[in-house]
């Protein structure tokens, strides 16, 4: 299990914050622009989340999706993956830097060359979108063998007996799902988010992060004061999105609304 996480949320509760975990896709909108994009991010988030660009991201909406669609288009591979990561570790030593994606891209390349890669560039997590707990021994003990995090998701729909084994097998944090659906829909109401946040930590003592449809201030506000972390990724790529051909304003514009969202993650006392 990755030590820098562990820092990482032990510093935001020192501060009595939430960590502030941030999604780009690598390679969008090009794989030079998208090294820039994700060192500007990276000045402002506790966590960033790199995403590994895949042909059929099925638990992704639209947004997202077509950041895929145009790193794929823009020749992304896995090697600018790690790259950009290297990169980011390289300048932010105490960030945390988790890789999202799909098990296609570590199932081709080998779980273990996967992961002592991934290791190498600095990389403290993986989340795996379609490999839920009941498979998660399909590379757990690769990753604990290179210090990597197995992060795993819940969501709404989540059973009890689901949450203990996620509980059981996950590491680094557990990931909430805010809703029953697609990135970047709208939020679930806050109420219930909390509630089952409280069953969550009945089995895990590790951080949760809620994810999932968080586009305001002030819906990362309200989660802050009870989540250990707020995962923020459409809105952060619909900046690329709204400005594409426009380097400086997509970085701009990205940078301040990352700065914003990070001063929404203080807690009130």
């Amino acid at each position: 299990m990755s030590k820098r996480l562990t820092e990482v949320f032990a510093r935001c509760k020192a501060e009595n914050k939430s960590a502030l975990v941030g999604y780009l896709t690598a390679g969008d909108p090009t794989v030079k622009t998208s090294r820039k994009l994700m060192l500007s991010l990276a000045q402002h988030v506790d966590i960033i989340e790199i995403g590994m660009p895949f042909s059929d991201p099925a638990a992704d909406g639209p947004v997202i999706q077509a950041a895929s669609e145009r790193a794929l288009a823009a020749g992304a591979h896995f090697d600018d993956v790690l790259h950009i990561a290297k990169e980011v570790r390289g300048m932010n030593p105490n960030i945390g830097i988790v890789l999202m994606g799909y098990a296609n891209v570590p199932f081709t390349i080998g779980f273990e060359t996967f992961a002592d890669r991934a290791s190498a560039a600095g990389v403290d997590g993986v989340l795996l979108v379609d490999i839920p707990a009941e498979e998660s021994a399909l590379c757990a003990d690769i990753f604990k063998e290179h210090d990597l995090s197995q992060i795993m998701l819940l969501a709404p729909t989540s059973t009890q007996e689901r949450i203990q084994l996620a509980a059981a097998v996950g590491q680094g944090f557990i990931y909430y799902v805010s809703l029953a659906g697609i990135t970047g829909a709208e939020m679930g109401e806050v109420a219930k988010i909390k509630d089952k946040l409280s069953l969550i930590r009945q089995y895990s003592k590790l951080p949760i992060c809620v994810g999932f449809g968080v586009k305001t201030t002030k819906q990362a506000t309200d989660l802050a004061n009870f989540a250990d972390g707020v995962v923020v990724g459409s809105h952060f790529v619909s900046q690329i999105t709204s400005n594409i051909g426009m380097e400086d304003v997509m970085i701009n514009n990205l940078s301040a609304s990352a700065s914003a969202l990070a001063l929404a993650m203080q807690k009130e006392k």
